[in-house]
C-alpha cells in the first residue's frame, strides 16, 4: 500500500512514516476542512498535514514551542552550487561521545554515577538542541528537575571534558573526523563548490571539534577552509550574553536556510541546486524544510527516527556522496 504526501513524494508501508488521525496539537484531522492525510516521521518530532496540492510539516518541541512550515518541493538540479554539511556523526564521528555527556548529566541529576540511557533513547539525545536533549532526559528519568539545574551539570561536564581533550588527554577517539572527509572537501573545492558547516552545537562545543579534525588531517584552519560556517550559537548563561539558537535548532529549518542564503549568497531560488549532508533525522528534516535536496549519510539515527523518507538520497560513506553529485551533474537531476 502506497501513500501520497503532495511536495514531499510517494511512500509505502517501509518508509518509517506513521499514519495519524489527527495532528498532536488538535489543530487538524484527517477528513476535516480538506485534510486528506496526516503522517509523522517515526521518533514522531514532525508530522505532516496533508491535502490535495499542498503540505505543511508540524515541528514539535520538548521546549514547548513547536512551528508549523510549508512544506516546498525538491529536486536536486546540476550544477551543484553548495554543499551543506553536518558536523556530528557526518563530518566528525563524535554523536557517542555527545550522548555521552547527556548520559553524565541525566547521572548526575539523579546522583547515580551507573546510570545508562536506554537505546531507545537515542533518537532523542542527539540531533537536537542541548536544551531539548536534556529536556527529554528530565521527562522520561528525572520528572520535577529543572533544564536549569540540567544545563549547569552539562556545562560542567562539557568543559571539564573539552579541557582534557585539547590537552591530549579525555575521552579516547571523542572527535574522529569521518573517513574520507578530506578527500571529499578537497573534491567538492577542486568543483568549484561551495562549502558549508552547519550544526545544532553551540559554539563552544562544536568549535573544538573541527579544529580538532582539521588539525589531526593537517587541512589548516577551518574557518579559512569553509565558505561559511554557522553553529547554535552562545548559551544563555548569567554573567554572559548569548545568542537565540536553542529553540530554533534541527529540525527546524533555520540553521540550514540562514547558511545557503545569508552565508553563500545563493538565493532561494536556486535551491534545488545546493544538497545538504545529514546523519541524523532531525538534520535530515532540517534541510527538508529549508527547501533543500537532502542526502542521507550512514552511521546515524535517520534510519531508527523513521525519515529516510526525506532523503533525496542514502549514502554509506563520502565517496559515494561525492558520485551521487557528480551524478546530479551529469545528468542534471537525481
Amino acid at each position: 500500500m502506497t501513500f501520497h504526501i503532495p511536495d514531499l513524494g510517494i511512500f509505502d508501508e517501509n518508509s518509517g512514516l506513521k499514519s495519524l488521525s489527527r495532528c498532536s496539537d488538535g489543530n487538524f484531522e484527517v477528513g476535516v476542512n480538506g485534510v486528506e492525510g496526516i503522517f509523522a516521521t517515526g521518533d514522531g518530532k514532525v508530522e505532516f498535514i496533508c491535502w490535495s496540492d499542498h503540505t505543511l510539516a508540524y515541528v514539535l518541541s520538548a521546549l514547548g514551542y513547536p512551528a508549523y512550515y510549508p512544506v516546498k518541493p525538491v529536486k536536486p538540479e546540476g550544477p551543484i552550487k553548495a554543499v551543506l554539511m553536518d558536523l556530528d556523526g557526518t563530518s566528525v564521528r563524535s554523536e557517542s561521545f555527545w550522548i555521552w555527556i547527556i548520559e553524565q548529566t541525566t547521572a548526575s541529576m539523579l546522583g547515580d554515577p551507573d546510570f545508562k540511557l536506554a537505546k531507545e533513547d537515542e533518537p532523542f539525545v542527539s540531533g537536537h538542541s542541548v536544551s531539548e536533549h536534556l529536556q527529554y532526559c528530565i521527562d522520561k528519568y528525572c520528572p520535577g528537575e529543572s533544564l536549569e539545574k540540567a544545563r549547569d551539570f552539562y556545562f560542567e561536564h562539557t568543559h571539564r571534558e573539552m579541557e582534557e581533550i585539547m590537552a591530549g588527554r579525555g575521552k579516547e577517539g571523542a572527535f574522529t573526523p569521518s573517513e574520507g572527509l578530506r578527500e571529499f572537501l578537497y573534491e567538492l573545492k577542486a568543483m568549484n563548490v561551495k562549502i558549508g558547516l552547519v550544526t545544532s552545537g553551540l559554539y563552544e562545543k562544536a568549535w573544538p571539534e573541527i579544529l580538532s579534525a582539521f588539525r589531526t588531517l593537517d587541512m589548516g584552519r577551518p574557518e579559512d577552509f569553509y565558505d561559511c560556517a554557522i553553529t547554535a550559537g552562545y548559551p544563555l548563561r548569567k554573567g554572559s550574553t548569548g545568542t537565540l539558537g536553542e529553540l530554533s535548532p534541527k529540525p527546524h529549518p533555520w540553521l540550514y536556510a540562514e547558511a545557503a542564503t545569508v552565508g553563500l549568497g545563493i538565493p532561494e531560488s536556486e535551491r534545488n541546486h545546493v544538497v545538504g549532508i545529514e546523519d541524523s533525522g532531525a538534520g535530515a528534516a532540517s534541510i527538508r524544510l529549508a527547501g533543500f535536496p537532502t542526502i542521507g549519510y550512514a552511521g546515524g539515527n535517520i534510519n531508527a527516527s523513521g525519515t529516510r523518507a526525506l532523503c533525496s538520497a542514502y549514502c554509506e560513506s563520502f565517496s559515494e556522496v561525492l558520485a551521487t553529485i557528480k551524478r546530479i551533474n551529469d545528468q542534471n537531476s537525481l
